[in-house]
């Protein structure tokens, strides 16, 4: 069973949204079937489970990115998963600020962080990439490192000559998906309050996991055929 199977969305009629977005919320991942369920794949499954909680679903497709809409505290906010792959995801995230003139403050980004046990979570209000292409890739094309994120811990390799692709790339085991279903839930609460203006309380209730010491390394997702590899990383 798939994490998509056990985030199965909340049986409920799709609220209305009112306005244009005053948030984007994007979650970070590589599109398609093959990538289901990979470590890689943690922001979209974070993303699916918090729009399922909203009753909204996705199925828009525009700014490059495979969108929904909620209303979240009385705000409206663009969910979006980006369909450029990782590597790029900053071309859907950037098109989709520059449209609504939404400024790197009320963009959240969620993505997986090898350094972090599997569910553990990092909340910030700006700072680097830390490694990470698709933040990474966000940062340079919209000029600012500003942006609220949620880190979801994935876990670092089994062992150090571990190829890094592959890991990005494995599947979670089935007691790892059941920590990460319990973590969707706090993810929920945690943008609830960033949205709310309240970022350090989500912070303090919510950091779970310790940075690990030793540096992160770029989280490239996997070896594809030429001409795919640079989109897929």
């Amino acid at each position: 069973m798939s994490i998509f199977d056990l985030f199965k969305q909340i049986e409920s009629k799709e609220p209305a949204v009112s306005g244009p977005p005053q948030w984007i919320i994007a979650g970070l991942g590589n599109p398609g079937d093959k990538y289901r369920n990979t470590r890689h794949n943690t922001g979209f499954m974070m993303i699916d489970a918090f729009a399922g909680q909203c009753g909204a679903h996705f199925g828009k497709h525009r700014f490059k990115a495979n969108t929904a809409a909620v209303m979240c505290g009385g705000q409206s906010c663009l969910l979006l998963k980006p369909d450029t792959f990782m590597n790029l995801s900053g071309q859907s995230v950037t098109e989709a600020m520059r449209f609504y003139q939404i400024p790197p403050e009320h963009v959240i980004v969620i993505y997986d962080d090898i350094n972090l046990d599997v569910g553990a979570l990092r909340i910030r209000k700006k700072g680097s990439d830390g490694g990470h292409n698709g933040l990474k890739n966000i940062i340079y094309l919209s000029g600012a490192d500003t942006f609220p994120r949620i880190r979801v811990g994935i876990g670092q390799k089994p062992h150090p000559e571990y190829d890094l692709a592959d890991w990005v790339l494995s599947a979670f085991s089935a007691e790892e998906t059941e920590t990460l279903r319990e973590t969707a839930e706090t993810v929920g609460e945690a943008i609830k309050l960033m949205i709310a203006g309240k970022t350090d309380q989500a912070m303090n209730r919510f950091n779970t996991g310790k940075q690990k010491k030793k540096p992160a390394e770029p989280q490239n997702s996997d070896q594809k055929p030429a001409g795919e590899q640079e989109a897929h990383a």
